[in-house]
């Protein structure tokens, strides 16, 4: 069986080696771009004079990605506030906790 020479490991070594950060480069800068686009569409939105109210559910119909953004933002910080949540518990006094476990209980039903 032939070996490789020792040149050709060489650049299939570096070849693994810059391979890999391009992917995870390019896809934060598609991921920048992508937020750059609905940024500029949001801003043209409200700087537009001949709109008298903002519709934010017009934004997320009309804006290519913002609604998909704004759910998974919107789940992160739901995570966020269980956190901030869990934390305060300890401070809450005994009828502010019966009071949320009422709501929690009438959730459930």
């Amino acid at each position: 069986m032939p070996r490789k020479s020792a040149a050709a490991s060489q650049e299939e070594e570096k070849g693994k080696d810059t391979e890999e950060p391009l992917p995870a480069n390019e896809k934060k800068e598609d991921e920048i771009d992508k937020l750059n686009r609905m940024l500029a569409a949001v801003l043209n939105y409200l700087s537009d004079d001949e709109v008298e109210e903002i519709d934010i559910e017009y934004l997320l119909t009309h804006t290519e990605g913002l609604r998909e953004w704004w759910d998974q933002y919107r789940e992160n910080n739901k995570k966020q506030i269980e956190e901030e949540i869990k934390k305060s518990l300890g401070s809450l006094s005994l009828e502010e906790l019966e009071s949320i476990r009422e709501q929690i209980k009438e959730k459930k039903n």
